[in-house]
């Protein structure tokens, strides 16, 4: 009766028998398959009109697909492609679209099949699919995307369709009946989560992975007995009645009366209390992971991750570090150095208290638990905010005993050395009196409500807490811990160098005096820091072999460079350090650095470190100098060429020519073959075009000059300056006896004036 001789209403009432035979299980399945070429006559059927037709042709196709030894059939048989062209007809049901994506659910259990349905058409229909009524095609289509998501070669095609903003709201919203649907969701989106970018987007739709360590490990919790509330960050309330209820009613009801006018609670810190409240309450009871209770042998590996709402998300991972099992602490240590992507997530981690906790596990026995929670404070030390907070709760000492230990793994030796950093960057303070404004509107220091229960306002904002008069940072100034640094300026790593280099930079600031730094061989370290390996291969084969690994390496040899040139100036302020350093042997160094092809904007420091070395045998303002000539080509006329083709502002390329043309003009040698090394002679004509008219005479000028080398005529005429200087001449602009002396010096004019 399926056969297409006999009629549709036949065809109809035989597809729809044959599926609900099909429901009985794989024997009656079986049964049907004995007649293979059937599954042809069921996909001609989902072209049918009927909507109730097509439904039990695609839930007959969802019977057998369920069945490992047909699925082959069904998928080879075109199954995926009409699929794809029902889905695509805006006339088709719910009903119809529940059993299609429930056919490509059963389908996409096998690997092989999961790319072709991935390639095709059908994906962005099922992450439309995510926005139907329909809750059971809801389940389908987030049971197909989890199964693909299984497959790693599908990800980026799943993350460029838009799958992880559809499968992330449905895990923050509620919907009837939507356990399935979020499972399904959770799934799909735990095995994105591997990848480390897409765990990002996935953090930027406001969840957060958490471990899964077990119901028995939250046992160790302990709710601490307040006498009186404190935020989750440590933030006390202040209690202006001295005389407490009887039966502890104020501490009860103090957020129950709030004075409306008064009340100034961030937002942050609401959403804090809200988290920590929840997450307490499910671990007092014992209902954190009960869902996963028979799942627990498969914890054993410590794995298992699950996905929560940041508000949950963040109060759940700061009380992991809480409990007593070390192997979770490690892992929610590592979840929020992953979840620290912005400043809206290392506030959120603040004000749930995690920075206290993370200080704390510095000085933990267990090596695994002290480099997650320095991965993690050094994630959060991003923020100027939180930064301010990790050195109120007194993380320098913890740090600075890390740093002293020579045996550390070299992981924990660079965040180690970045937290410091951070801490220790005095430009810190500067930022945080322009940018540690109002939150919405709200004061610094933020006031609790007013209400008769003895609240008056929240007090002892870490963020705002004065650094005690013993100031902690002279800890930095330790001789152990100099050497230390010292040690590391010496090692073959360039990034340790930098970091390194900037810290010693900063104890220059806290011991204006530097006799700590200056007892050192601190020279011996500068001078390695100097003659990077990457600076000496220029000329080597390793330029061609690995073009792109060595632009990595020259650029990462500029930032070292640039850290110890701003080191160096700053020692040089010590008389001390002035009369034992080699100024000569520093001074070459500098020079050939000045040549060499770092970045221009690392060369800023090296110039005026190099001026300031100069100065120690006088001042030197003749611009013949040997030192003053070596910055003028190499860091000042290459600037300002930068300043030239990059700029879009009028004025700053006026300024720019203008100030080459003083160079020029002086007679510094070489200085017209430096412009037109850097390229100047097009940008030039091209200002000459659209510039000023001291833009104009500048341009003019330093043509000129470069004309006096035939070498550059070439480059003047392929420049379009001809017809341009022409203009110039025939109009009679103030500058044509400027452009008509240059038009004589070019070779398509010799004898023609």
């Amino acid at each position: 009766m399926l056969g297409l001789d006999h009629d549709s209403l036949d065809r109809e009432e035989a597809i729809v028998a044959l599926w609900k035979y099909s429901l009985g299980g794989k024997k009656y399945i079986d049964a049907i398959m004995q007649f293979p070429d059937c599954i042809h006559l069921i996909l001609n059927l989902l072209r049918s009109e009927s909507s109730s037709t097509c439904e039990a042709a695609a839930g007959l196709l969802r019977s057998i697909a369920l069945v490992n030894s047909y699925r082959d059939l069904v998928a080879n048989s075109g199954a995926i492609e009409e699929i794809t062209g029902l889905l695509t007809r805006a006339s088709t049901t719910s009903e119809v679209k529940e059993q299609a994506l429930c056919t490509l659910w059963n389908l996409s259990v096998d690997e092989k099949f999961r790319m072709k349905i991935a390639s095709s058409d059908i994906l962005p229909l099922l992450v439309k699919s995510l926005d139907d009524e329909g809750v059971q095609v809801k389940e389908a289509a987030g049971g197909v995307l989890a199964n693909l998501a299984l497959s790693e070669f599908n990800h980026g095609i799943m993350v460029e369709a838009g799958v992880i903003p559809q499968l992330a709201k449905l895990l923050r919203t509620d919907i009837e009946g939507s356990k399935v649907i979020k499972k399904e969701a959770r799934n799909a989106l735990l095995e994105l989560c591997k990848d480390k970018y897409h765990r990002i987007t996935i953090l930027e739709e406001g969840l957060v992975p958490v471990p899964m360590i077990g119901a028995a490990a939250y046992k160790s919790f302990r709710p601490g007995l307040y006498s009186w509330p404190t935020l989750p960050d440590g933030t006390q309330i202040e209690q202006t009645s001295k005389t407490p209820s009887r039966f502890g009613a104020s501490e009860l009801l103090l957020g129950l009366h709030v004075d409306d006018e008064n009340a100034n609670i961030e937002e942050a810190k609401m959403n804090a209390v809200v988290g920590r409240t929840q997450q307490q309450f499910l671990a007092r009871i014992g209902a954190i992971e009960m869902d996963d209770e028979k799942k627990q042998s498969e914890l054993a590996t410590g794995q298992q991750l699950t996905l929560l709402p940041w508000v949950d998300g963040v109060a759940r991972l700061v009380l992991i570090l809480g409990l007593e099992d070390e192997s979770a602490i490690e892992r929610a240590a590592d979840s929020i150095a992953d979840a620290s992507i912005n400043e809206h997530m290392r506030i959120a981690f603040k004000e749930a208290g995690a920075v206290k906790l993370l200080v704390q596990l510095l000085d933990s026995k267990n090596d695994a638990v002290r480099l997650a929670a320095t991965q993690a404070l050094e994630r959060l030390s991003v923020s100027n905010v939180v930064c301010q907070i990790i050195e109120a709760e007194g993380a320098l000492d913890p740090l600075v005993n890390i740093l002293k230990n020579p045996e550390i793994p070299e992981i924990l030796m660079e965040k180690t050395l970045d937290t410091l950093g951070r801490i220790l960057d005095p430009s810190k303070e500067m930022k945080s009196k322009f940018y540690d404004g109002p939150v919405n509107g709200s004061e610094k220091g933020s006031d609790a409500a007013r209400g008769p229960y003895g609240s008056k306002g929240i007090t002892g904002d870490v963020a705002h807490t004065p650094i005690s008069k013993t100031n902690p940072r002279e800890a930095v100034l330790d001789s152990r811990v100099i050497t230390r640094l010292l040690e590391i300026l010496k090692t073959p790593t360039p990034r340790l160098q930098r970091k390194a280099a900037s810290i010693l930079e900063f104890c220059t600031v806290i011991d204006p005096s530097m006799d700590t730094i200056t007892s050192v061989d601190i020279e011996s370290g500068l001078d390695v820091v100097f003659q990077q390996k990457a600076l000496e291969d220029m000329e080597s084969e390793v330029d061609y072999r690995q073009p792109g690994k060595h632009v990595l390496e020259v650029e990462e040899a500029g930032l070292v460079i640039s850290a110890a040139s701003r080191l160096l100036t700053k020692l040089l302020d010590s008389k001390k350090f002035c009369q034992k350093i080699d100024s000569a042997h520093f001074t070459k160094l500098l020079c050939n650095i000045l040549k060499s092809d770092i970045p221009l904007r690392n060369k800023d420091w090296v110039a005026g470190c190099l001026v300031k070395l100069g100065s120690l045998s006088g001042p030197r303002l003749n611009v013949d100098d040997p030192i003053n000539m070596e910055v003028t080509l190499h860091e000042t006329i290459p600037r300002l060429m930068e300043q030239l083709k990059t700029s879009f502002s009028p004025q700053s390329k006026e300024a720019a020519v203008i100030e080459l043309n003083r160079i020029i003009s002086e007679g510094v040698v070489d200085s017209t073959r430096a412009v037109a090394a850097e390229g100047g002679i097009f940008p030039l004509v091209k200002l000459i075009e659209e510039g000023s008219e001291r833009a104009v005479e500048a341009c003019l000028a330093i043509l000129y000059n470069l004309s006096m080398d035939s070498e550059n005529h070439s480059a003047i005429l392929a420049a379009g300056a001809v017809p341009v200087l022409r203009r110039i001449v025939l109009s009679e602009r103030p500058q044509w006896r400027r452009a008509l002396h240059l038009l004589r010096t070019l070779p398509t004019l010799e004898g023609s004036a």
